[in-house]
C-alpha cells in the first residue's frame, strides 16, 4: 500500500475565453428586485435571492447540469449540449435542451433569449459575473476549486439547489443512492477477494502519456469507497490529475491499470506494436482493463458510475490490451 497525499506540482485550470457579448447586443434590461423573497442562498461571489421556485434553469457547466438533473429538473439551456452526451452519458440529457455556447466562453445573447429565472455556474465564470447578474439571479459554486474537496463540495451543490428548486427530499435520496451503491459493490468485491487492489486510474492522451487520477480527485472517492488503493501517492491538480509518462507506472508492479474510454483512434494499435508498452507490468500481468467514459470533471454520479464500472470490470478479469 502506498502512502496517500503527497504532493507534486501540478496544474490545470481551464483557461477561460474573452466573454465579449455585450448587455446592449444581448438586449437585456435591468429588472427590479421582488420586494418578497422566498429565499437567499450565500454563495462564492455573494449570495442569491429567489422570489419564487425557478422554473427555467441555464447551467454553465456540466457539473450543474449533472446535479439539476439528479434532481429532476430538466435545465432550459446549458453550456457545451452537444458535448455532454458524448462525453457524460449519465443521467441523460433529454431532448430540446438549448445550447448556450461553450463552458468557457458562453453567449450571454444565447442566455438572455431562453428568459431564465436562475443561473447555476462557477466561479470561473466571476468576470462575467455582473453581466450574469443582469440577466437572472445567477448561484456561483465551483466543485472544482484550490483546496476544496470535490465530493464534498458536490454534494454541497446537490443540497442547495434541491432547496432552491423545492427539491430536498430528491436531494438526499440521490446521495443516499450514491453511498449505498458504493456500499454494495465493496461488498461484491470484498466477496471476490479484490479488497485492497492497487489501482491506477487513467486516460489516455496519447500512446506513451496518461492522464492520472490523484488522490485528491472526485474519483478517488469511488477508488477509496470500494476499498481499493489508488496506486499514485502524489496530489495532483485541482482537478484531480496530473500527466504522467507511462513509465512512472514501472514501479507499481501489483497495480491493475483501468483505462476510461474513449480512447485516441489508433491506439490499440499503437500500443500493440510497442515493445514499451509490452514489457509494463500491468501488461504482462493481464492486469488492464478499460471502463465506459466517466466524466472526471462531474458532480456526485460520476462516482457512482465508475464504481458500477470498475467493479463490474474487475470481476470481469483483465487483459493485455486496450480497445
Amino acid at each position: 500500500m502506498s502512502t496517500r497525499r503527497q504532493t507534486t506540482p501540478g496544474s490545470g485550470r481551464i483557461t477561460l475565453g474573452l466573454l465579449a457579448v455585450t448587455m446592449l447586443a444581448a438586449g437585456v434590461t435591468m429588472a427590479t428586485a421582488a420586494p418578497v423573497h422566498a429565499g437567499s442562498w450565500v454563495h462564492e461571489n455573494g449570495s442569491v435571492s429567489l422570489a419564487t421556485t425557478p422554473k427555467r434553469v441555464v447551467a454553465l457547466n456540466w457539473a450543474a447540469t449533472e446535479a439539476l438533473l439528479l434532481l429532476g429538473v430538466t435545465p432550459i439551456g446549458i453550456a457545451d449540449r452537444d458535448g455532454y452526451s458524448h462525453w457524460v452519458h449519465e443521467p441523460a440529457l433529454p431532448e430540446g435542451v438549448h445550447n448556450v455556447g461553450s463552458r468557457t466562453a458562453p453567449s450571454l445573447e444565447a442566455i438572455a433569449e431562453l428568459k431564465p429565472d436562475l443561473i447555476v455556474t462557477s466561479s470561473e465564470m466571476s468576470p462575467a459575473g455582473n453581466l450574469l447578474n443582469r440577466i437572472a439571479p445567477t448561484y456561483v459554486i465551483s466543485v472544482y476549486k484550490e483546496g476544496h474537496d470535490p465530493y464534498r463540495q458536490a454534494r454541497h451543490m446537490l443540497r442547495t439547489l434541491g432547496d432552491m428548486l423545492g427539491q430536498t427530499a430528491r436531494a438526499e435520496a440521490v446521495i443516499a443512492d450514491v453511498e449505498q451503491t458504493l456500499a454494495t459493490q465493496r461488498s461484491r468485491l470484498e466477496r471476490a477477494g479484490h479488497s485492497g487492489d492497487d489501482i491506477a486510474l487513467v486516460s489516455f492522451l496519447d500512446p506513451r502519456h496518461v492522464r492520472i487520477n490523484t488522490p485528491n480527485g472526485m474519483l478517488d472517492t469511488a477508488i477509496e469507497a470500494l476499498g481499493l488503493n489508488n496506486v499514485w501517492p502524489y496530489d495532483g491538480n485541482f482537478w484531480g490529475f496530473s500527466v504522467i509518462g507511462l513509465d512512472a507506472l514501472a514501479p507499481y508492479r501489483d497495480a491493475r491499470l483501468v483505462v476510461i474510454s474513449p480512447t485516441l483512434p489508433g491506439l490499440a494499435d499503437s500500443l500493440a506494436n510497442s515493445p514499451f508498452w509490452s514489457h509494463l507490468p500491468p501488461v504482462r500481468n493481464r492486469q488492464v482493463y478499460q471502463v465506459d467514459p466517466v466524466w472526471t470533471f462531474g458532480g456526485l454520479y460520476p462516482v457512482k458510475r465508475l464504481a458500477l464500472l470498475l467493479t463490474d470490470a474487475l470481476l470481469a478479469g483483465g487483459s493485455n490490451h486496450v480497445r
